[in-house]
């Protein structure tokens, strides 16, 4: 998925290709907006959240659109990624999903907007034999996204204790 999702930064918008080879295009989103420039107290208690939730298999293979236009993959099942969110709007409740624009929480991975030339069988066709796909979610990135910057700050591992500094 990631060669096709970063396909279109590359049409759309290549100030946000990101030159970290940790950062993925294709992704499905936990929480966002999210502290600009959390401070250790707030990535530990995200390293918390994290840690006891084992890491999610899941398969993206049906195409959706929001009323937006935003077309895009939705995992299935998708309950673990929509409790994972939870957890941080629980922990985080100033900063609610997309600033509180959206009712529900939709996991997805954002493929394409429609437009005169993009619609949900074009983007399909385009996609190919690229799905249906077996994934596995194994970690949460903390992502900056900026112009010519965008970059993963920090990783947490799914199902994994986090290491504190100085820990062996």
């Amino acid at each position: 998925m990631e060669p096709f999702v970063r396909g279109r930064f590359e049409h759309y918008d290549p100030a946000y290709l990101s030159p970290d080879p940790g950062f993925t295009h294709a992704h499905l989103t936990v929480l966002a907006p999210f502290l600009p420039a959390p401070d250790p107290e707030a990535l530990e208690v995200a390293a918390g959240i994290v840690a006891p939730t084992a890491p999610i298999a899941f398969t993206l293979h049906r195409l959706e659109t929001f009323p937006n236009g935003v077309i895009y993959l939705a995992p299935e099942p998708d309950d673990p990624f929509r409790t994972l969110t939870e957890r941080f709007v629980a922990a985080f409740p100033q900063f609610p999903p997309y600033g509180g624009a959206f009712p529900e929480i939709v996991p997805h991975v954002t493929l394409d907007q429609t437009s005169a030339e993009v619609s949900v069988e074009s983007t399909r066709s385009r996609l190919g034999h690229a799905v249906p796909v077996a994934c596995v979610a194994d970690r949460v990135d903390l992502a900056w996204y900026e112009p010519h910057r965008s970059r993963v700050l920090t990783s947490w591992p799914l199902g994994r204790p986090a290491v504190r500094a100085g820990s062996p």
